[in-house]
């Protein structure tokens, strides 16, 4: 089965959902539902391996693709997680150039990056997968997304993508906000920057990831040219509360 950079490379848009909560079953529920992805969040959300493990071996056995957003740009962590299965990394607060650079270095093993190299983990299938197998996967298959979520990531978005090995970025509009100093995410202000990420994605042929809310949000997105685009369950399970309470 083809991986999420081998699909997007073929322009496929992909729906993934976006899982704050240690429960598997959820994982199981998105894959079951016919989802392409999930991305497991680890820098809002509970970043206990144990969990982590389970949630991606929850997604794999429904041939669902594993991003997760680690807690910072530290190499110990994205290592981590890709020797755990993940397919992928989103790396929080990119800033610059530099900042882009060290998470490529990261998750890709050399001459790209500098990632330790190990096979006996479940990424290497537990030792099972030949050391030239191993590389040629993580040079086929490993995704690296770099988030821009403040006034100086803004700034510098072109240099951000136009880092080799960042795959995809996404704006983080929460963030975005905070740093600019305006009321919320759909202030102008926001708005304005990170549509300018946007175009510069677009300009040096990178990848889109943009969350959302709802379905009428995700086709909006993809309309527009995101090519992932993964929904926040934690709204979606909220809002569908507050409409089941609302009937009493």
């Amino acid at each position: 089965m083809a991986g999420m950079k081998q699909r997007l490379a073929e322009g496929e848009q992909l729906l993934g959902a976006l899982v704050r909560m240690p429960a598997e079953e959820l994982v199981e529920m998105v894959g079951v539902a016919g989802f392409d992805y999930v991305l497991i969040d680890c820098e809002h959300g509970p970043a206990d391996l144990i969990p982590l493990r389970q949630h991606i071996a929850a997604a794999q056995v429904h041939g669902m693709d594993v991003l997760v957003r680690v807690g910072q740009n530290e190499p110990a962590l994205i290592q981590r997680v890709l020797d755990h299965g993940a397919g992928g990394v989103v790396v929080p607060h990119v800033d610059d150039a530099g900042g882009a650079a060290a998470a490529v270095h990261a998750a890709r093993y050399p001459p790209v990056g500098d990632r330790g190299f190990a096979t006996y983990g479940r990424a290497g299938r537990y030792g099972t997968r030949a050391a030239a197998d191993h590389l040629a996967a993580d040079a086929r298959e490993t995704l690296v997304v770099a988030m821009v979520e403040s006034a100086v990531g803004c700034r510098n978005a072109r240099d951000i993508v136009a880092t080799p090995g960042i795959d995809a970025v996404m704006a983080g509009p929460a963030d975005l906000a905070v740093s600019l100093e305006v009321a919320g995410p759909a202030d102008p202000v926001v708005v304005a920057a990170v549509a300018d990420v946007h175009r510069a994605a677009a300009e040096h042929g990178r990848t889109r990831l943009e969350i959302v809310s709802d379905a009428p949000r995700a086709r909006a997105a993809f309309d527009a040219g995101a090519g992932l685009v993964v929904v926040n369950l934690s709204h979606v399970l909220m809002e569908t509360f507050a409409g089941l309470r609302a009937v009493r």
